[in-house]
């Protein structure tokens, strides 16, 4: 059996929010900077083979409205943008996890994707649109919601390096995402996050950490988090706190960037192999087989909606508040809430 093992390296970036798509090229002018860096630093020693970048890197949803959005930033994948990420995944015969972009789609017009795609040399693997956006700040459209939508929500790459699913972010304080990926053969689950302070990567909240520990040991799978950098002055009215990290399937930190704003580089392994050896021949803390999925019924009913009866139109700050009260009022009359 081939052995399968490489390293990975989560990119953190910091860069000033673009406000038009032109400027949009000058941050992936930076990204392919840093990938040829990322690359000719780990050369002597693991070889990288999986390259990460935050939420955020490529576009910030930086208006109020999804009207200015789709006027000023959202873009169509593919694009200028992964076409360019395409030829240096060629170049260095990696994959990279594109920073998030805003992604319009002909087939649902009036809606705003927050989107990372999975890209090697074979093209776009896979295009991941954020399923939890974070509300009620965030104005992306949620897959999900969508009446008809078709495309799988948590789709997985089989490839070369291992099997590899991603979520954007505020997806990951739900843990049914990462199960899911798990559950469709994921094992190095991709995070591409813009985790802002007081929740990031340093006590007494660190949520950063301690979800990125606990998504790793509740699905046998490595973990590699990609952390936004910006400084408050790039992207207010947040500070953004990095500590971009590599965590094992026991739970292990293999690496991460110091606390703070700033660029950094973190390297650590990744051993499909064994990973593969672990799933097969453990017996205990097996939660992916111990899973017992009929027990939860919360599950078999419909918590936060897309709409209010006829309610339609794009979504905004308001509306979301709206559906927010409109799922608490749910849950607590399905007497979770007293």
């Amino acid at each position: 059996m081939e052995h399968i093992r490489y390293s990975v390296a989560c990119c953190q970036t910091d860069m000033p929010n673009a406000i038009e798509r032109k400027a949009m090229r000058a941050n992936t002018d930076r990204m392919l900077s840093m990938i040829d860096s990322a690359v000719a630093g780990a050369a002597p020693f693991l070889p990288v083979r999986l390259v990460v970048f935050p939420e955020f890197a490529h576009s910030a949803p930086v208006f109020e409205t999804a009207k200015e959005l789709l006027d000023k930033l959202a873009i169509q994948i593919p694009n200028e943008h992964t076409e360019r990420l395409e030829l240096k995944a060629r170049e260095h015969d990696i994959y990279i996890q594109s920073g998030t972009m805003l992604e319009i789609d002909p087939a649902w017009p009036g809606h705003i994707f927050n989107t990372t795609c999975l890209i090697g040399r074979e093209g776009i693997l896979y295009r991941y649109r954020k399923v939890n956006t974070w509300i009620p700040y965030e104005v992306h459209t949620s897959p999900h919601d969508l009446e008809g939508y078709e495309e799988p929500l948590f789709p997985v790459a089989d490839t070369p390096i291992g099997r590899i699913g991603c979520a954007v972010c505020y997806d990951w304080l739900f843990p049914e995402a990462m199960r899911q990926l798990a559950a469709n053969g994921a094992e190095v689950l991709v995070r591409v996050s813009a985790y802002m302070d007081p929740w990031g990567a340093t006590e007494p909240m660190a949520w950063w950490t301690v979800i990125n520990r606990a998504r790793a040991i509740e699905n046998i799978a490595y973990v590699a988090a990609a952390n936004q950098g910006a400084s408050l002055k790039h992207y207010p009215p947040y500070s953004w706190p990095g500590g971009s990290q590599v965590v094992d399937y026991d739970g292990r930190v293999l690496a991460e960037a110091s606390p703070g704003p700033g660029e950094r580089i973190v390297v650590a392994p990744i051993d499909i192999s064994a990973l593969r050896h672990e799933r097969a021949s453990r017996r205990g803390h097996h939660m992916l087989s111990h899973l017992r999925t009929e027990a939860y019924p919360v599950y078999g009913r419909h918590q936060y909606p897309s709409q209010i009866g006829d309610e339609s139109g794009q979504l905004s700050y308001k509306r979301n508040n709206r559906l927010i009260d409109e799922a608490k009022k749910r849950l607590k009359e399905s007497d979770f809430v007293e």
